[in-house]
């Protein structure tokens, strides 16, 4: 049993540096965003040297201009539980209420647990236990919506997940945080990975590296914690 995420790139703009450079540009320019748009210079190093300057400067809303889309599966609930929690990005996930699991429903195994052979032998036989008692209620007449009760965190999702820029970029500053849990933290490494754009990875990296120290209560020692006061 595959226990990774299964992360696919579906839709990015095609200028999407040049996007992002019209944007930061606008802000600081007479001329129309159609003029910039034009006349964006063909050298790429010369196009980040302006973003860089106004991201820095905090002026994130030139980065929201930015939509991108992925297909994910084979995620456990537990993760899109914690995913949805980004209001600012869009899901679309399969449904357990109008989906019916036949036979012994997809899961995930923890590494903690899976490295473990008798206890990954108990936790099969526990998802093996689920799926007798969720049939039964299904062929009971019991509506999907409520046999779904006693499904587990660890049961198998896939969705639809779509966010602007700005909101990949804080996604991946908390998620790729070595204290995050770890099957979020591979697939938002997943996602970086598909986005494929080499000028985003300074960018796409945990908060620590981004904010020169960390701010997390235990440091994972990759960068200096901060000094609080007193």
């Amino acid at each position: 049993m595959n226990n990774k995420p299964v992360v696919t790139l579906i839709s990015k703009p095609e200028n999407m540096l040049k996007t992002v450079y019209t944007a930061c540009r606008t802000c600081y320019s007479a001329d129309s965003p159609e003029q910039i748009y034009t006349a964006a210079p063909d050298d790429d190093a010369k196009m980040l040297k302006l973003i860089e300057r106004v991201i820095s400067s905090g002026h994130y809303s030139t980065i929201e201009h930015v939509q991108v889309s992925f297909a994910v599966s084979n995620v456990s609930r537990a993760l899109t539980h914690q995913l949805v929690r980004h209001r600012h990005a869009s899901f679309s996930q399969k449904s357990q209420r109008y989906v019916k699991e036949k036979g012994q429903f997809d899961y995930i195994i923890p590494p903690t647990i899976e490295r473990d052979p008798a206890l990954k032998e108990k936790f099969t036989v526990f998802m093996e236990q689920i799926a007798a008692q969720y049939q039964e209620f299904i062929d009971a007449g019991i509506p999907a919506e409520d046999a779904r009760f006693v499904l587990p965190n660890a049961a198998a999702s896939s969705l639809v997940v779509s966010m602007n820029l700005r909101e990949l970029i804080h996604i991946a500053n908390l998620r790729l945080c070595t204290r995050a849990q770890y099957e979020i933290r591979l697939m938002t490494k997943l996602m970086c990975d598909a986005l494929d754009e080499k000028w985003l990875e300074p960018y796409l990296v945990p908060k620590c590296k981004r904010l020169g120290f960390c701010d997390e209560d235990k440091s994972c020692g990759l960068v200096p914690g901060r000094v609080h006061a007193g």
